[in-house]
């Protein structure tokens, strides 16, 4: 595929991020994702693909969310699978606070895992640890594994976890072992992709989250080389049901990085808030200014992107 895709799939999470970041801390997370949806639609317009929608918010009698099922791009070659989250963080935007991001991730036709719209547990590591963890281990057991590999004591290590109650027990056993924690309230993708930057001061991420947000995460991680293990975790019966129309039989498999994401893989993001991995979208006087990741799997170049927008030139 061409290499120039990656550019233009920021583009997209560029104008998603300048459109809901008007709505930070607004108090209102439907207006702030439906400018994402409206602005990454329109931009996704334009690109030289056939995509289709994988990874989304939802059917189509959801619209106007991007669904799974939407065709999007211009018609034109490559055919491509597109996962998307046009605001992840909905509620950390809506309230101002740190970690929301605009994000989308392709691949060849066929490349995403089909995961439907429930949890999954997961656990990450940046290129450093690849390897060393085991989601079927215990919090402390992977610790001692990734430090190890690390060459750092477990003391030195810092683990993101969702603040949740179903969490309260790894919490607890990580602290026991002596491992710094980030508690998080909400957006689980940008800290798995922190995981996989040297600098970030995240090493680890454990826990339960959403399945969708974890292919975005495999995607950006296979680019980094980092390593990601998830497992689907089912609520009731109703969505084993889902699972199987979207051709998953085993219920209990682990996938891997490559299970998830696989060929030729493409992610881009866009800060809305501040957050460990990016900065959020500023405004000045006739424009703004957006901070983003962009990666391609094949080469695993990683770009890190600010970008001035002039909205005399391009109004958003």
């Amino acid at each position: 595929m061409d290499r120039n895709l990656a550019l233009e799939l920021v583009r997209v999470t560029e104008a998603a991020a300048v459109a809901c970041g008007r709505w930070v801390g607004k108090g209102n997370k439907m207006a702030a994702d439906d400018a994402a949806t409206t602005a990454m639609r329109k931009t996704l317009e334009s690109i030289d693909m056939a995509g289709v929608v994988v990874i989304g918010e939802g059917e189509m009698d959801e619209a106007p969310m991007l669904y799974i099922g939407e065709e999007v791009g211009n018609g034109s070659l490559p055919q491509v699978d597109i996962a998307v989250d046009p605001l992840e963080g909905t509620n950390i935007c809506a309230k101002g606070m740190n970690g929301s991001i605009t994000t989308i991730a392709l691949a060849p036709r066929g490349g995403f895992l089909h995961a439907p719209d429930m949890y999954m547990d997961k656990i990450v590591v940046g290129p450093a640890g690849r390897g060393s963890i085991d989601i079927n281990a215990t919090p402390s057991e992977n610790l001692r594994r990734v430090a190890e590999a690390k060459k750092c004591a477990i003391e030195d290590l810092t683990v993101v976890i969702l603040d949740r109650p179903r969490h309260d027990e790894m919490i607890a056993e990580v602290r026991q072992a002596g491992a710094r924690i980030h508690l998080i309230t909400d957006g689980d993708v940008a800290p798995a992709i922190a995981c996989a930057v040297e600098d970030s001061g995240i090493d680890l991420m454990m826990g339960i989250g959403g399945a969708p947000e974890g292919v975005l995460a495999a995607a950006a991680l296979k680019c980094m080389g980092g390593e990601m293990q998830g497992r689907l975790v089912f609520m009731e019966e109703q969505e084993r049901d889902r699972a199987r129309t979207m051709g998953i039989e085993d219920f209990d498999k682990v996938y891997n990085t490559e299970e998830m994401a696989q060929g030729e893989v493409f992610f881009a993001a866009t800060g809305v808030t501040d957050g460990d991995l990016l900065r959020g979208t500023r405004y000045f006087a006739g424009g703004a200014v957006t901070h983003s990741i962009v990666m391609r799997s094949k080469t695993r170049t990683v770009r890190f992107v600010e970008s001035r927008h002039y909205f005399d030139s391009k109004p958003a």
